[in-house]
């Protein structure tokens, strides 16, 4: 089975050996061909361990269409497109169908289907939806200029709901906006970021999944995991999770713009007065869909909660100031990925 990993134990009928028995479903790494292009994603499958060697894997047509979705969200992220699960999060940002959201972009009816379920979106579209995603006002008017397309009522709720967004959205932007200024000489792939420009939702979502399975998740204890998180996923993939340079301080690994980080209105916090300053306790964000995060990026974060769930600030930073990354460079200087992958094994 090589490179796969064990998802969970199923009982059901086999197919390959026509008996109800406990069957195994798993994933590995599989590439495929994609518009001239070899693509690798996470296939998932079921493995009969009664069957012989030469016949023992099968996929159901569920499962089937799942990898075909993994595969083209795999080509569209290489591409920087927006993935199906990205597209489904702006309908939903706003309330909408998806023909209520093709006809608000003066598209055909059936285009956000094909979108969220098999055709990839050329560059073009991809900037429209990105548009319609990156700010409230200009799909009010959107709104205003395809209202005929909709029924008074259905017009006026879709309106209510664009308007609740004008006003969160906002504050969220700022707070994006004033992150996105501390990284204006991050803004390509390099060694200082892990290849990976910052973004904004795949950090909200890695904060919200630690602050879910640590209850003891506090400022100093998150930027080191924060940094693991990254320096792992790089070790086995050659880029970081996040985007997020890291810089030696006294207390270890810390994210440029981390007081900024702690003000985005995504990240949930719980303000708790210590002996001499205000301690941030981190808590879960329900709002957030852990989907964005792929498999491998869910067990590298997982691997860090099961390495440091029981630290408290004190042991973490002791930790930390033990990895060659630390001891190589030297105060307010930028951690390089390159050397921050040696980390010792977990």
């Amino acid at each position: 089975m090589g490179n796969s990993r064990l998802v969970r134990k199923v009982q059901m009928e086999c197919p390959l050996c026509d008996k109800i028995h406990e069957l195994e479903e798993r994933t590995r790494v599989a590439s495929t061909m994609i518009k001239g292009e070899v693509i690798t994603y996470e296939e998932i499958y079921y493995f009969c361990p009664n069957s012989d060697e030469d016949e023992n894997e099968f996929v159901t047509g569920k499962m089937e269409n799942s990898n075909l979705l993994n595969a083209r969200n795999a080509y569209r992220k290489a591409h920087g497109l927006l993935t199906s699960e990205e597209i489904v999060a702006i309908r939903e940002k706003y309330g909408l169908s998806q023909v209520d959201l093709a006809k608000l972009l003066g598209w055909g009816e059936a285009t956000i289907s094909r979108y969220e379920s098999k055709a990839i979106q050329d560059e073009a579209y991809d900037n429209m939806l990105r548009i319609v995603c990156a700010n409230s006002l200009d799909i009010l008017e959107l709104l205003k200029k395809n209202e005929d397309k909709f029924a008074p009522a259905k017009r006026e709720q879709i309106k209510k709901k664009i308007m609740k967004n004008v006003d969160e959205a906002g504050r969220e932007f700022i707070a994006r906006q004033s992150l996105k200024s501390e990284y204006i000489d991050y803004q390509y792939a390099c060694d200082e970021n892990g290849y990976c420009i910052l973004d904004i939702d795949k950090l909200e979502t890695t904060i919200s999944f630690f602050a879910k399975r640590v209850s003891n998740l506090y400022k100093v204890k998150l930027m080191k995991m924060l940094w693991y998180a990254d320096v792992l996923l790089f070790k086995q993939r050659g880029r970081s999770m996040t985007g997020l340079v890291y810089c030696h301080e006294a207390m270890g690994a810390l994210p440029v713009g981390h007081y900024k980080i702690v003000g985005l209105e995504e990240v949930k916090k719980q303000d708790e007065e210590g002996i001499d300053y205000t301690k941030y306790h981190f808590l879960a964000n329900n709002n957030i869909n852990e989907n964005v995060l792929s498999g491998e990026e869910k067990d590298v974060l997982d691997k860090v909660v099961g390495k440091f769930k029981p630290f408290n600030a004190q042991e973490i930073v002791a930790y930390m100031h033990e990895e060659t990354a630390y001891k190589e460079t030297v105060d307010k200087q930028v951690i390089p990925f390159s050397v921050a992958q040696q980390i010792r094994d977990f």
